[in-house]
């Protein structure tokens, strides 16, 4: 930096400090200084002591001394936890926040949504480049793996977690755990047990040893980690085609571990490796020295994400490098699709971690000509939109009926169908019911006189009188009848409800029903089914609904209910613009109820859905369910905080990313009791 680029022009002679601690620092501070005075070093976890023959300062006292600019000198992953970290404290006062390659980290892009602004290389282009070389090299973390979380601190975090609910607590552990790495790295690259055995000396830990410390850590990443699948089978073809393909990483994991990572991947052999702490060096010094005594003079292409360690480091010792992107520089280039302010607590992390891995799981995203970010399958439509929302009610859900202390828990069909799976496999008992009710079948059997009558027909039906009979209370219009209302046909109506009551009681009676109060799952309702339905159980019900509407009606019909969202959070949430597509996904394979017969034997209408259709929700719900899974073995030790906020911008995202499952596109949302159908891709 001695030749001061434009953007740093400014800050020359200025009072700076530079974050991060690491071997590039010390290499920088002599081309600094000569330009600017850099009072101290900042770092995440330190704040005192001396570095370089710089003062190790904190974020408070670089305000205090005035600093213009901190420059950070990190990697864009670390780049962008400390623009989270310090990014609102330096607007405030004024402090420029600049990497080394003089990106503004306070300044987020907007959030888009296709990737024509970015350069990327194909896959046709990366295989002409590897196809060309006698043996291919490549990155292992972020090129053919990455975590399920958004920054390396999370797992560090997640760590902390987990001996906590040991009850281990080593107070500022991830502070030590990484001052412990960045001591030894200096000059060489440990393995994971000789960082611990240093931290417990350091700082005295005798709960736990640590070789322990190591096995959990191992543990908890191996969790996180996911295969690149388009990149894994790229290596794979490489191997197929007789290339020498050799892995070259920069890990604290041994060779044993990093080939478990592999088996994961699907790679079982016919890659070398080059793991760091094997070799006690590191991409950035001599480990691509050591690839080249195995190349033996034959031509190589190295492939990863890190423009340094990967790209310039493979260049500078003569070996060709071909760089893709990164998940996570995938979502930064697309302004983190709106994610950005919504990265507290670690939870939201590792949803967003989630996402990433998903959506940006393949580097190959410039494939298309309009460069539109996409979703292929039904899948991961499901996991990608609609699940983190889901998968925080049944958490809220949970949650609300044992503060209430209800004995039976109800999940209304046809909505409740993929509720108490995710329900039954959170609390890990087989307890709940799937109740089987409709709005109709709730409807016939519970009318008792004139005013439910006109309470249904208030509900305006999309067709004749006669439809409406048939469809809402099965009875067929006498020849010659001229009645306009529902009322011109009470008593056929009030009669024929004795007969469903009576038969929707016989189906109640064989259901093993504890004493107490019941949780009556419904999805968006204002209570009908509710309403219907307290007049066929002797139990208490309270309502636990996803969105409530008409809050008035149930304050009128004294029913209780509690909702995840109510009509207050109408104006500005995304949910009641949505919900008719989480309903369609929700939904059971099952046709709608329409009653019961003398036996208590469920009687279903005829099923108007296809196969394509059944088979595309039951997909979505696959890719529902394996987010919730994943979910809750991420976060089994930490607090699984629910936040309505980012849920809805996952699901508004359906609006802005392209869908190309053309069975999806083709679903109907169908409300059979106001007899009204729409095509799902009119509702995107």
């Amino acid at each position: 930096m001695s030749d001061i680029s434009p953007v740093f022009q400014k800050y020359k002679g200025a009072k700076i400090a530079v974050y991060g601690l690491s071997m590039e620092t010390e290499k920088l501070l002599p081309k600094l200084n000569q330009s600017f005075q850099v009072i101290g070093l900042l770092d995440g976890y330190r704040e005192d002591g001396m570095l370089y023959e710089k003062p190790i300062i904190s974020i408070r006292q670089a305000v205090q001394e005035q600093v213009k600019l901190i420059l950070v000198v990190a990697r864009p992953g670390s780049c962008r936890v400390i623009a989270k970290r310090i990014g609102g404290l330096c607007m405030e006062h004024g402090i420029g926040l600049l990497d080394i390659r003089g990106r503004d980290l306070c300044d987020l892009q907007e959030a888009v949504y296709d990737l024509k602004h970015v350069s990327g290389i194909t896959r046709e282009e990366l295989f002409q480049r590897a196809a060309g070389m006698d043996a291919v090299s490549f990155d292992l973390f972020d090129t053919l793996v990455m975590r399920q979380v958004l920054f390396p601190a999370d797992v560090l975090e997640l760590v902390d977690a987990k001996l906590k609910k040991r009850g281990i607590c080593i107070q500022d552990f991830g502070r030590k755990r990484t001052e412990s790495e960045k001591t030894l790295s200096q000059g060489k690259a440990p393995v994971l047990a000789e960082i611990y055995t240093y931290m417990a000396e350091q700082y005295s830990i005798e709960e736990i040893t640590p070789e322990e410390l190591a096995r959990i850590e191992w543990e908890v990443d191996l969790e996180l980690l996911v295969p690149r699948e388009e990149m894994c089978t790229f290596v794979q073809e490489m191997i197929d085609l007789g290339k020498a393909v050799y892995l070259v990483t920069d890990t604290y994991y041994t060779e044993c571990q990093i080939r478990q990572i592999l088996e994961r991947c699907g790679i079982l052999d016919g890659v070398e490796l080059l793991v760091s702490c094997e070799y006690q060096t590191g991409k950035t010094q001599q480990l691509f020295e050591h690839l080249k005594d195995r190349l033996a003079g034959r031509t190589c292409v190295h492939i990863g994400d890190d423009r340094k360690a990967d790209e310039e480091s493979a260049r500078q010792h003569g070996i060709e490098a071909c760089p893709i992107l990164s998940g996570i520089e995938l979502l930064e280039k697309v302004g983190y699709l709106g994610l950005w302010e919504h990265l507290e607590p670690l939870s939201n992390r590792v949803k967003a971690g989630m996402f990433t891995a998903k959506l940006f799981n393949s580097p190959f995203l410039f494939e298309n000509p309009d460069r539109k970010l996409c979703v292929k399958s039904s899948f991961a439509v499901g996991y990608l939109f609609f699940a983190p929302v889901i998968s925080d009610f049944v958490l809220w859900f949970d949650r609300k009926t044992r503060e209430d202390q209800v004995a039976n828990i109800w999940f209304g069909a046809r909505d409740g169908y993929l509720i108490q799976k995710l329900y039954d496999e959170l609390t890990g008992e087989k307890n709940s019911v799937y109740f089987l009710i409709s709005r109709t079948a709730a409807v016939r059997a519970g009318v008792m006189e004139e005013a439910d009558i006109s309470y249904v027909e208030e509900m305006k039906f999309s067709g004749s009188v006669e439809e409406q009979l048939k469809k809402r209370f099965g009875i067929t219009r006498p020849s010659g009848s001229a009645g306009e209302r529902l009322l011109d046909y009470k008593e056929e109506i009030l009669a024929k409800a004795e007969g469903y009551r009576a038969n929707y009681k016989a189906y109640i009676e064989k259901l093993d029903l504890r004493p107490g109060d019941i949780a009556f799952f419904d999805f968006v309702a204002k209570g009908t089914s509710q309403m219907f339905l307290g007049r066929l159980v002797d139990h208490p019900l309270k309502g636990y609904y996803f969105l409530r509407l008409e809050e008035t009606f149930q304050k009128k019909e004294l029913l209780d209910i509690r909702s995840f969202y109510n009509k207050n959070d109408m104006g500005e949430s995304a949910i009641f613009d949505n919900y008719y597509i989480l309903e369609t996904m929700l939904t059971s394979p099952m046709p709608s109820l329409e009653g019961f017969d003398e036996n208590g034997e469920e009687i279903y209408a005829e099923e108007t859905r296809a196969e394509s259709d059944l088979r595309c929700f039951l997909e979505a719900q696959k890719g529902i369910c394996h987010y919730f899974q994943t979910f809750l073995r991420i976060c089994t030790d930490i607090d699984q905080q629910t936040d309505r906020n980012m849920d809805e911008v996952f699901l508004m995202l359906i609006h802005k990313l392209a869908i190309l499952d053309e069975d999806f596109l083709r679903l109907v949302v169908e409300d059979p009791f106001f007899n009204r159908m729409t095509d799902l891709k009119d509702l995107i």
